[in-house]
């Protein structure tokens, strides 16, 4: 088995894009994120979120966003690149609710770096991240920074 070469900030291409994989949104992990976290009738109880204003059962944004993290790491990892985190988020938009048998997918766009002034050990990526359904419905939109280690970083990951 080869290992990928790790892709530090300084070989990232700032302007790339990458389409992730599907994620399949069930009634029962709608029901269980937002029982714990945003317990809102057509959330968690079909009938009620048949009459709301969603007109079905519909994952919270948050659980949204969530997922748009798990498919953003997943490319992330998938391509290598030395992902520490994301330290902003300028903008949120949901556009449209999920609903349960939903197929989620994510699409990154880099749009630009910038090297960390207070912090040598890594850069700056401006990424787009769109989280569409099976139908490309837009479902949320998202303007983040992703942090990525610069080679001979000190960070542990």
């Amino acid at each position: 088995m080869t290992l990928s070469t790790p892709i530090y900030f300084e070989d990232l291409d700032k302007f790339a894009t990458f389409k992730s994989d599907e994620i399949t949104i069930t009634a029962e992990e709608i029901r269980k994120y937002a029982t714990q976290f945003d317990p809102q009738p057509y959330h968690t109880d079909r009938s009620a979120a048949e009459v709301s204003i969603f007109g079905g059962l519909c994952a919270s944004g948050w659980h949204v966003c969530a997922i748009m993290m798990k498919l953003l790491s997943d490319v992330m990892a998938k391509e290598n690149i030395m992902l520490i985190g994301s330290d902003n988020v300028p903008s949120l938009k949901w556009r449209k609710p999920a609903f349960e048998g939903n197929k989620l997918h994510a699409e990154l766009e880099f749009k630009g770096a910038e090297t960390e002034k207070t912090d040598p050990d890594f850069g700056v990526i401006k990424c787009d991240v769109k989280v569409l359904n099976q139908n490309q419905q837009l479902i949320m939109d998202v303007e983040t920074t992703l942090m990525v280690e610069n080679k001979g970083s000190n960070n542990v990951i």
